[in-house]
């Protein structure tokens, strides 16, 4: 039976807004804690939808919104840390002791399903501190005693939104592109598709113990990933692949400047390993996946030089 009630933790992000959409078209009630309601203000006049403010860092809070839900949800993640052995206390508390207190109140309250998406390329002996958190989240979800399901997408697109964006701003404004992790490769696939996996991942009880790969129809390498947004945005480069050193001081250089976080040093050792799915992986559950050549235009909007004006009159409704 299709849960009545689901925790989604981390609703407010970029997968989870998905899920919770897809959710509510169910209705399914759907509790979305948040630090700060306005957060999350996309969500509220969503039917079945419950915004509501609280840390689910803190066990007695998390316990308290775990109790009455049939199902639980956990799209937490984060891409940044202070750097740390075997990793650094903000990957710590977002994929380590998050997923372990998720856990524990979801057995305490006797949730029936639980749900939580990770990373692809996780696992223990992996380059970066990212993925080796991603890893031990994952170990605390099986060993939390509820029935779980574990998905692990590859890079995310969709909904206007897309990874490439931060290389759009930065063609615009470069001659010559020079890339760290040219050649590592990727397999990128849609946020549509990763919510569709989730949400029918809580009406199939052959999904119960399972760890799904998530991937798009292609495999491409940063160096075309980045051409591709070039010719998108009508600002095509000339792409520089950086050996190690030089990819090091670019990584560390980005990690340093101000404003957000584009690329850091520790970014840079997940691209030590491609990011694909094995050969003849497909999306669980027979779906279907959209290319990302479906999409691009509208998640690279704002960067293109003949859309960007009408973009802007229609977020202004005009």
């Amino acid at each position: 039976m299709f849960p009545k009630t689901v925790l989604l933790i981390g609703g407010a992000g970029f997968v989870g807004s998905q899920v919770a959409g897809l959710l509510a078209e169910r209705n399914v009630r759907v509790i979305v804690p948040t630090r700060r309601r306005d957060r999350a203000k996309h969500l509220i006049l969503l039917p079945m939808v419950d915004v509501v403010e609280a840390d689910v860092h803190d066990p007695a809070v998390l316990a308290r919104l775990a109790a009455g839900a049939d199902a639980v949800i956990n799209c937490v993640g984060i891409l940044h840390s202070r750097s740390g052995q075997p990793w650094g206390r903000d990957f710590e508390r977002a994929h380590v002791a998050l997923p372990k207190a998720i856990a524990a109140a979801a057995k305490a309250a006797g949730v029936q399903r639980l749900v939580h998406v990770s990373a692809l390329g996780a696992a223990d002996a992996a380059p970066s501190e990212y993925l080796r958190s991603k890893a031990a989240g994952e170990i605390a979800i099986r060993n939390g005693g509820v029935p779980w399901t574990v998905f692990r997408p590859s890079l995310i697109f969709g909904d206007g939104k897309c990874f490439l964006s931060m290389f759009a701003g930065l063609l615009k404004i470069a001659p010559v592109f020079p890339l760290a992790g040219a050649d590592t490769r990727y397999q990128p696939v849609s946020v549509r598709d990763v919510a569709r996996c989730i949400v029918r991942a809580l009406d199939d009880d052959a999904a119960i113990g399972q760890t799904f790969a998530l991937c798009g129809p292609k495999v491409y390498t940063m160096r075309e990933l980045v051409k591709m947004t070039g010719r998108a945005i009508g600002a095509e480069r000339c792409v520089i692949g950086l050996p190690g050193p030089l990819a090091s001081l670019q990584a560390l250089a980005l990690e340093l400047a101000p404003g957000p976080t584009l690329m850091s040093r520790d970014n840079l050792r997940s691209m030590q390993v491609d990011n694909v799915c094995d050969a003849g992986c497909t999306l669980p559950f027979d779906f279907v996946p959209a290319t990302l050549e479906s999409e691009i235009d509208a998640c690279l909007a704002d960067f293109r030089p003949t859309d960007r004006f009408e973009h802007a009159r229609s977020k202004a409704h005009r």
